[in-house]
């Protein structure tokens, strides 16, 4: 007998990352010494979680190529430099009325510059190119390779800088880019490896996702409620009109753009990273990690609906052009 656990997993919007980020919730929530209690390396897959991301950067860092063409280069460089740009603006002036600890009294309570730009900085890569695979160009799929370098916490660290909220040392800053750098040079040097560590990725994610929800706690997540997903929306709309207009005037159709503006799943395990590098994050970590969370799942669900009605839309005024078209010629 066979139980289809991978396929039922995928079938939740993020379900690799949010359904063992839970689990990890719960057994926090409900059983919080079972990582002392067990030890050995029971303890060590509820606690390593940094040590499994490292691994997981040195494997996405594999799978960029450095030799991507002028027009994959052009794509997502717009789509990168468009997102990073906007997340330097929301960081700057956000930064001027929160600092660096979170809102701790009304609707708001929990929301912080870490959570907004962590949610905003790191782009849904699967969806990205199952979107534009369905309603894009090939090369369009290509794009992310230049995108996977939002992956981590070095441009959020950057951002938190520049907006003039608590910077980071210059070693944790290195620090937060070697294991993505290490996995680049791996697999420009030999194929194979990009190969080996590129699909090794996936298979990592559960695993840190487990880690990084034992550091939470359920009532937290209860807190987040309306918030997460107005964080999400605001990703998904806000941040999805910016990515829209980029793409256009770099000659897009806009739906590009459009496909960019997600909250990556391991976006959620940024929070905790910075925290890690300067604890002054500390408390703004978890209920930034939950916001974070709320975010994946709000734009995995709305991204795809506003890709198809633009892709449709797109479609309909083709087929409407067409007749003018051929009685003109």
């Amino acid at each position: 007998m066979s139980v289809p656990i991978k396929a039922t997993m995928e079938k939740v919007p993020g379900g690799m990352m949010l359904i063992p980020l839970l689990i990890g919730a719960l057994l926090a929530t409900f059983a919080p010494d079972s990582a002392k209690f067990f030890g050995s390396f029971t303890g060590a897959l509820f606690t390593g979680g940094t040590t499994i991301l490292a691994v997981f950067y040195v494997c996405m860092g594999a799978s960029i190529d450095i030799k991507a063409t002028p027009y994959i280069l052009k794509k997502g460089g717009v789509l990168f430099g468009s997102k990073v740009l906007f997340a330097v603006i929301i960081g700057v002036v956000a930064g001027r009325f929160l600092g660096e600890l979170p809102i701790d009294g009304g609707l708001l309570t929990g929301l912080s510059v870490l959570a907004i730009l962590a949610a905003l900085n790191d782009t849904n890569g699967g969806m990205y190119m199952a979107l534009m695979g369905q309603y894009g160009k090939p090369k369009d799929v290509a794009a992310y390779s230049v995108m996977t370098l939002e992956s981590g916490p070095f441009l959020t660290m950057v951002t938190l800088g520049v907006a003039g909220l608590s910077a980071f040392p210059w070693q944790a800053l290195v620090g937060a880019i070697i294991p993505l750098l290490l996995g680049v040079l791996l697999g420009t040097l030999d194929p194979a490896m990009r190969k080996f560590l590129s699909s090794a990725a996936p298979v990592l994610i559960p695993f840190f996702a487990l880690a990084l929800g034992f550091g939470l706690n359920l009532g937290q997540v209860l807190n987040a409620g309306l918030l997460g997903v107005a964080l999400g929306l605001f990703v998904l709309i806000v941040g999805g009109a910016v990515l829209f207009f980029a793409d256009k005037l770099t000659g897009g159709s806009g739906i590009a753009g459009l496909a960019a503006a997600t909250t990556a799943g391991n976006a959620a395990t940024v929070p905790m990273l910075v925290a890690a590098a300067n604890p002054a994050y500390l408390p703004a970590a978890g209920p930034a990690t939950v916001l974070v969370a709320a975010s994946v799942v709000v734009t995995a669900i709305g991204c795809p609906l506003v890709v198809a009605w633009y892709a449709k839309r797109l479609k309909n005024k083709e087929a409407a052009a067409s007749p003018e078209v051929s009685a003109a010629v």
